[in-house]
């Protein structure tokens, strides 16, 4: 589908919704809002404090849309799928649905079998956001989603402040930048950032093609898509047999996928030989079009997905999407966390919460 040139015009549109809280119906403001730098549009929602849309050019200077999602905010009320949304208050699985704290168990709600998966029923893509800064016209235009979190939602303990910031810098970069705070009560945060890409397009087909190198040298293996608590080397499993998860060096997505039963979902542990708080996490190229995404951000792991759930989504312009149409990079803390002693744990107010996300974006010329 060629696009064409868009200009550089900043604007938003503020349409209402009847939206429902805990069962009741409220009437609330849910908005489209764009930045946009050069050739470089990304659309938000304050729905989820969600990505809607990213443009950018290929090495023809074609512009193309890179993330899979929908036209409309409604259907992003109706989304199971979780296209471009903020994720929480803890991302991922949380085995059995409960976990304790300070010698405190807190039962929470289960919305994937037994256990929670993204914060729970009402998680936080399923909530309105305040926008409470938009920057449209700045050198580095930004926004600024906030949602407050109350104590006992979903089942969590302790009122929690959230914070998601998008910003547009240098050349086609976008930052973002995730923050909490505890207003009284410890409790647990983890949010990621759930984009689905496609480099080549949202409507290119699957990402098979596209290389991938995850500069992580173990992962959480899992069972049943939790966790078994263990960290382990990409290279081989327990028993020295070799496996499908080393992308240390770049490798098309289809020369390994074929060999698993369904595609990859699972978190990778980040490598961190030097101690840097913002490290390289991965990079995707997209030979056809030229595109490549580097991702960096401080978190301790990364969620690779390969959008193996996805069957006949009607995305954007009517165009159905199918399994590994795209594929998520979340950086994240690692799944279920908080039970098991040996994975990082992040706490709040024990530790202040800043996740950071940096995508570089660059157009290989070969």
């Amino acid at each position: 589908m060629k696009m064409s040139k868009i200009s550089i015009l900043f604007y938003f549109i503020i349409v209402a919704f009847a939206v429902v809280v805990n069962g009741t119906e409220v009437d609330k403001e849910v908005g489209i809002y764009e930045l946009q730098k050069d050739e470089f549009l990304v659309k938000f929602t304050n729905w989820g404090a969600s990505i809607m849309s990213v443009i950018l050019p290929g090495r023809d200077g074609e512009l193309a849309e890179v993330v899979l999602g929908y036209d409309s905010v409604k259907d992003y009320m109706n989304d199971s799928s979780y296209f471009g949304a903020t994720v929480g208050r803890v991302a991922n699985r949380i085995i059995g649905a409960q976990f304790t704290l300070f010698g405190v168990t807190y039962k929470l709600d289960a919305n994937a079998g037994p256990n929670t998966l993204h914060g729970g029923l009402k998680g936080f893509n399923n909530v309105v956001w305040k926008v409470i800064d938009h920057q449209k016209d700045s050198e580095s235009p930004r926004i600024t989603f906030s949602y407050g979190s109350a104590d006992g939602e979903e089942g969590f303990p302790g009122d929690l402040h959230v914070t998601m910031t998008y910003v547009l810098s240098g050349f086609y970069n976008l930052q973002v930048i995730m923050e909490a705070m505890a207003l009284h009560k410890a409790t647990l945060v983890s949010l990621a950032q759930h984009t689905y890409w496609n480099l080549g397009g949202h409507i290119s087909g699957d990402i098979l093609s596209e290389e991938v190198q995850i500069f992580a040298s173990n992962n959480t293996p899992i069972i049943k898509a939790i966790p078994i608590g263990e960290i382990v080397s990409v290279k081989c499993d327990f028993w020295g047999i070799t496996t499908l998860y080393d992308f240390l060096d770049p490798q098309t997505i289809d020369s390994k996928i074929k060999d698993l039963p369904n595609g990859y979902d699972i978190n990778y542990v980040i490598d961190d030989d030097k101690g840097e708080k913002i490290k390289l996490v991965a990079m995707v190229h997209d030979k056809k079009s030229g595109r490549v995404m580097k991702l960096l951000s401080n978190a301790p792991g990364v969620q690779f997905y390969t959008g193996n759930w996805i069957k006949n989504v009607k995305g954007k312009g009517g165009y159905v999407y199918q399994a590994h149409a795209s594929l998520c990079l979340e950086t994240q803390e690692f799944p279920d966390f908080v039970n098991h002693p040996n994975f990082p744990s992040h706490v709040v107010p024990g530790k202040p919460y800043k996740h950071v996300m940096l995508y570089e974006f660059s157009i290989n010329a070969q």
